[in-house]
């Protein structure tokens, strides 16, 4: 099929030119101490701080009682943080625009298309690796045999959550992520509605309680 080939043949040219440089990635991670009180997640700038900076609320799953929160662990009876969460922000979206604007330019509009997918997807990996590490670094590394199948199934500890999406569909919680890690020192920066720019980015949640999947949040206010 021709435009199947015309397809391959542009993402191969893409694919040369980012491994030349033209199209790289940044990440920024941090684990922070939590504690879940009442229906809250409490989330502290550091160990030695005496209250949280950060008080979120999420919603009910549908048709149960879970929250996100409930994946972390009560404070200690001192009332200190004794679980931890991580938060991080990637982007493979560094200099797509003009590029994709020198393609259209070009009249290459397949390719402009075809590159703005492509940082998307690369984004979305260097988002899966990094969570892959921290998996690691919370001593229950991925086993050396698991397989992209595995993977694509989170057949794994932990879970990471994207403001927006389903178990977490409040994008306000950006504006928090940004104020605890500051991406802008990455190139990321928050549109007036708290979304993503470069587009080919994506922040998350994550947790490592063994029990965590993914869910859909309930419409009701609860």
């Amino acid at each position: 099929d021709e435009s199947a080939r015309r397809i391959e043949q542009a993402l191969d040219e893409l694919r040369d030119e980012a491994r030349k440089g033209r199209l790289s990635g940044s990440a920024l991670w941090r684990w922070f101490p939590a504690a879940r009180v009442e229906n809250e997640l409490h989330v502290w700038t550091s160990p030695e701080a005496t209250e949280p900076s950060f008080c979120w609320t999420f919603p009910k799953a549908r048709n149960g009682t879970l929250r996100l929160s409930d994946y972390i662990a009560p404070p200690a009876a001192n009332g200190r943080p004794r679980d931890a969460v991580a938060l991080f922000v990637v982007s493979s979206g560094a200099g797509v625009r003009a590029w994709a604007e020198e393609l259209k330019e070009q009249g290459e509009y397949l390719k402009s298309h075809a590159l703005q997918a492509l940082a998307l997807e690369s984004a979305e990996a260097l988002a899966e690796w990094l969570h892959s590490r921290l998996r690691a670094t919370w001593s229950f590394p991925d086993p050396g045999d698991m397989t992209m199948k595995q993977r694509f199934r989170a057949d794994y500890q932990g879970r990471r959550y994207s403001p927006g999406y389903p178990a977490c569909p409040d994008l306000a919680l950006q504006q928090d992520i940004w104020t605890l890690l500051k991406p802008e020192q990455i190139g990321v920066s928050l549109t007036e509605g708290d979304m993503m720019d470069p587009e080919a980015s994506v922040s998350a949640l994550v947790v490592h309680h063994p029990e965590a999947r993914y869910f859909t949040a309930s419409d009701e206010e609860s």
